[in-house]
């Protein structure tokens, strides 16, 4: 038996939970999310928590049956809760403005970038830090992903955009030196 899968996921106040033969749909606070029930999974709802078995022990349905049970409980944490992620943009000159619905960066190209969010996520910007939040962890992450994209940390002066506890390993330069 999967030790994720067999966890109960626990329903919190204000979230509601509804499961049908192909879909389960969590409506909450922030928003509402719906996932199709993978192949070989079934869901129950006892009083306030969600229990997520499997109908045989076919490896398909092994794997399923862990990956169910976290789409779920992600789905209830970002209906009630949500999900942020942070960006740092780091160099000389390198900027991020907030303007509508979308963010302005200023990072080394000849043009500006303007980076338009979809509906859902949001962005503040603190001194070159960005902070993406949204309902959907799926979606918060590809965004966060999309924007470092934008101009990826380079490893000898580590300039670009970065997720906020990212490493990035220096590279001494040409010389070879340690500075």
């Amino acid at each position: 038996m999967s030790r994720v899968g067999k966890s109960p996921i626990t329903i919190p106040a204000g979230v509601s939970v509804n499961i049908t033969d192909n879909d389960v749909v969590v409506s909450g606070s922030k928003g509402n999310l719906t996932q199709p029930v993978l192949e070989g999974i079934t869901i129950k709802q006892e009083d306030n928590q969600i229990l997520v078995s499997r109908t045989d022990d076919e490896p398909k349905h092994r794997a399923n049956h862990g990956l169910m049970r976290t789409l779920i409980f992600n789905m209830v944490t970002g209906v009630s809760q949500g999900f942020t992620k942070k960006l740092e943009v780091n160099g000389v000159g390198y900027r991020v403005q907030l303007q509508g619905n979308g963010l302005k960066f200023n990072l080394g190209y000849s043009h500006e970038i303007n980076f338009t969010l979809p509906e859902g996520i949001t962005a503040s910007v603190e001194q070159n830090v960005i902070t993406i939040s949204g309902f959907d962890k799926q979606r918060v992450g590809q965004i966060a992903s999309d924007i470092r994209e934008l101009r990826k940390p380079e490893p000898y002066k580590g300039k670009g955009i970065k997720y906020e506890n990212e490493y990035i390993i220096r590279k001494s330069g040409k010389s070879g030196k340690e500075k």
